[in-house]
Formats: C-alpha cells, structure tokens, sequence
C-alpha cells in the first residue's frame, strides 16, 4: 500500500513542486541503490540475521526516510539535498521487496501453486495505496501521498511481529568470505544457462518498463484526466486475475512461453499508449498487469523452484539488483533523455517517445525467443521447466 501511495504519483508531485527535471535523477535513485543493498541484504539474511527481524528494520527506516525526502521537496531544499535524501530513502526501501519475497516462500508448500494468489493481495494494497491518493486524499499531485506512505510503513513495522520467524541460512562462520558477506556469490547463478537468460531478460525487460508510471502519468495529465493515481490501478486489477490464474497457466504451457506472453502483451500495451488518446491508453494500462505478472512474477517462481534453497534470499536479492539496478538505471536515465529529445517547446510527442519504448520491448522479445531453451525431462525427454 505504501508503494502505491508514492510511487504512483511521483512525477506529479515533483512537477507540482516545479522539479519535473528530477524525476528520472530521483527514480534512478532506487537503481542505484539496487547496486549495494540488496545483495549485501540478502547475504545477511541468508547467513546471519533472521529476514523478519530485517524487515522490521527496512520498514523503520524506508519511513523516516521517505519523511525526509518529503520534507526537502516541501522546504523547497536545493535539487541536490533532494536527490541526497531520495537516494538515502532507496538504500533502505530497495532490499524490502527481496525480503518480503523470501520470508512468503519459506512458509509455501508448492510456490507454483501458492505463491500468485498471496502476492495477489500485495497488488491489492498497491491498487488500495492508489485509491488513497486519489479519492480520500486528492494528493495526485501533493506531497501529502508521501507523508501517508511514510506512515504506513510504520503500520508494516508493526505488523513483522506477527511473521513466523525465519531463521537464517546455517552457514558455518570460517566459511564466509568477504565475497559471501556481501553477497557477490550470488553471481554463480549466472554460470547456469538458463538462469542467466531469466535474469538478463528480466533486467533488459525493466528498460521499457520504467517508463510506465512515470510517463504514464504525465502523459494522461496533459490528457486532462482527473484521479489519475485511481486511473493507474487498472494495471493491478489484471494484475490479480493473472496472479490468481497463474498456477494454471504454468501447469499447462511451457514456462517459456508463460514468460514470452508477458514481454509480447507489453509491445501491444506500448503500441496503445502511442496512440495518445485517453481511451487507448487505459486500455494499455489494463494490459500492464499481463506484461507485468507473466514474466517478473514467474521469475520468481522459477527462482523458488530451481535454485537451492540456502540461496533462496540471494537469488531473489540478485533478480533485484539486475532489475531494480542495471535495468531501471537504464530504463530511468535513458528515459529521461528520450523523453526530451520527444519534447519540442515544452510539448511532448507521446506516439514518438512510447512508439521508441514499443521497438525495445520487442527487440527484447526476440532475444528472449532465441535464447531461452528450458530443460529436458529425463524420463520423456521432452522439454519440462520445472
């Protein structure tokens, strides 16, 4: 709920405050902090301290930091202490989704078949955290969403005391390295094939993704669409159909080709929004929740189900870094700059900047096609992803 409160409106709320100009410097905040703490967070997890204690830590300190991030755009501080609180902010709020994610599928039986109706309630706080902003709050555009946020993480605080504890991995104390402590021994996955695909394409899939909610939003500002926040939620209301559907879905098809629909339904989301008309583009957003789940939330999924589980907190820590740091720095900053060269005299041309996002999400399509290859059934020989 808290992310849905701030981050949703993000971009309006620092154009609000005249620092539209920071958005993509602010976003790519979280990326850069996907460098640092995931992995060393997940290394902790896994070898040190228990994922709920963590938690409870990350929930603390991601409100008082979103505090004072708030506070700098509402004491109009200079861009710099701005951006020095946000990035502060990321450090602490960008390994909480990695951790929350480990804890839920220690507790799971069968994750294939559990885990998409329980992250389907945390689409459902996102969508409750956009219906705050917009119809109890009207914070579209104020600063109010972030100081709401900021208390609700302090509610998540809370309710970590209600978490089944989760011991840490049993990791004998001569056998850590600098490289385990800081969690860089996760880049062994990367050795196996497939695994290094999954992860290449989920951090070049996060390119063209970055742009949903920051230029989604401001695209259907200049629209002159009202409750935008509430607008947005449609993309999570096919979100937890997906989610619900899921287990179905990868009991029937290859996993392959679960994961090829996603990036595929997100070209025709894009090639909608280039359209740039209030209709399409709604329409576009309610493909989001297909583009979204099928591929990320699989991914994670196939993480449960393949990777050993001493690794379990890392692997996701490492999805993470790839996604939250090398895809969306990218995604962010090469964002920013596209969308400018799209903007003449203050006007942006929608078709051209998401008619530029629709050809990398395709390209990255391809390279999926080709490179994905699954794995074989030793009984059947036939290809079986799990």
């Amino acid at each position: 709920m808290p992310m849905g409160l701030w981050n949703v409106p993000l971009a309006n709320v620092f154009a609000a405050f005249g620092r539209e100009r920071l958005v993509p410097w602010v976003l790519a905040t979280s990326a850069t902090a996907a460098f640092v703490s995931p992995l060393f967070v997940g290394a902790l997890a896994d070898q040190k301290m228990a994922p709920t204690r963590l938690l409870r830590w990350l929930a603390v300190l991601t409100g008082l930091t979103l505090t004072m991030t708030c506070l700098s755009l509402h004491w109009g501080l200079s861009d710099g202490l701005v951006l020095l609180c946000a990035q502060v902010q990321a450090l602490v709020a960008m390994p909480v989704w990695s951790i929350t994610s480990s804890i839920v599928f220690s507790q799971l039986q069968d994750a294939k078949r559990q885990f998409g109706p329980l992250r389907a309630c945390a689409t459902f706080g996102w969508m409750c955290g956009c219906w705050i902003v917009s119809f109890v709050l009207h914070a579209d555009a104020s600063v109010l969403a972030g100081f709401t946020a900021a208390g609700l993480w302090l509610l998540v605080m809370g309710l970590t005391w209600m978490l089944p504890t989760t011991p840490p991995a049993d990791v004998p104390q001569q056998q850590r390295s600098w490289w385990q402590i800081l969690g860089l021994d996760a880049l062994d996955l990367l050795k196996h094939r497939d695994h290094r695909i999954v992860f290449i394409t989920a951090a070049l899939y996060c390119i063209p993704l970055a742009a949903f909610y920051p230029y989604t939003v401001l695209q259907l500002k200049e629209l002159g669409v009202g409750h935008i926040s509430a607008v947005m939620s449609l993309a999570q209301s096919t979100e937890i159909l997906v989610m619900l559907l899921l287990a179905g879905l990868m009991t029937r098809f290859r996993l392959k080709w679960v994961f090829l629909s996603g990036i595929v339904i997100c070209v025709f989301r894009y090639a909608m929004n280039a359209m740039n008309t209030q209709v399409w583009i709604m329409i576009g957003t309610t493909l989001h929740g297909f583009a979204f789940t099928l591929y990320f939330i699989t991914t994670q999924i196939y993480l449960e189900e393949r990777i050993d589980p001493k690794w379990r907190v890392r692997a996701q820590a490492l999805l993470a870094l790839l996604m939250g740091g090398v895809g969306n720095l990218i995604g962010y900053l090469g964002g920013g700059w596209w969308h400018g060269l799209c903007q003449s005299h203050g006007v942006t041309n929608w078709s051209r900047f998401w008619w530029g996002e629709t050809a990398i999400t395709a390209a990255v399509c391809v390279f999926f096609t080709l490179a994905y290859r699954g794995r074989k059934s030793g009984r059947s020989g036939c290809l079986d992803d799990f």
